[in-house]
């Protein structure tokens, strides 16, 4: 009978700690979108083959993005995106986000609920890192986890900078980037 006890209790606290009996979670179901607004035109793209890490245990965070995988309305728009000019693509394939949750101990991953999370880490784009320090909610709902941030990003931050030409007045100097993804077990 103590026997039964024991590992009940075991497998009630183990089942409890993390989702999926394991602590990391990965996403290959990321969705991410840029919106750039201004007098001239709004710009949208959308990139639907990021790949994630989440550790829930830890909190650490990764996102890796190829930037020729957002793809625009219009042609032109797509090349621009991709050209020497912008973000040169071919010399800088990655956009890459390492991160951590610093209010891991708030989220219940065992628990269906929303909670908010702080992500304090590095953002690389075209080369350049800067730390970022964002928002963003997490959902669990019968054992998924989905996580949900937008957030904005000063394209000069990154080297990206238009100062005459159609490009300077057509592109917003700060855009808007919303964040989407579905994690699984491992």
């Amino acid at each position: 009978m103590k026997k039964i006890i024991l590992l009940t209790l075991a497998v009630i606290l183990g089942a409890g700690t993390t989702v999926f009996g394991q602590s990391k979670l990965v996403s290959s179901k990321s969705h991410i979108k840029f919106f750039s607004t201004t007098q001239a035109e709004d710009i949208e793209a959308n990139n639907t083959i990021a790949v994630s890490t989440l550790n829930t245990s830890t909190g650490e965070v990764v996102f890796s993005v190829p930037m020729q995988g957002f793809e625009f309305e219009k042609a032109l728009m797509q090349k621009h995106f991709n050209g020497e000019d912008f973000l040169n693509t071919k010399e800088f394939p990655k956009a890459k986000l390492t991160g951590k949750i610093t209010n891991i101990d708030q989220i219940d991953f065992g628990s269906d609920g929303s909670y908010e999370a702080h992500v304090v880490g590095d953002l690389t784009i075209k080369g350049v890192t800067k730390p970022v320090h964002e928002k963003g909610t997490i959902t669990v709902k019968g054992g998924e986890v989905e996580t949900k941030s937008k957030f904005n990003v000063t394209l000069a931050d990154y080297g990206i900078e238009f100062v005459k030409g159609k490009p300077s007045s057509n592109i917003a100097k700060t855009v808007e980037v919303t964040v989407q993804t579905a994690y699984s077990k491992n």
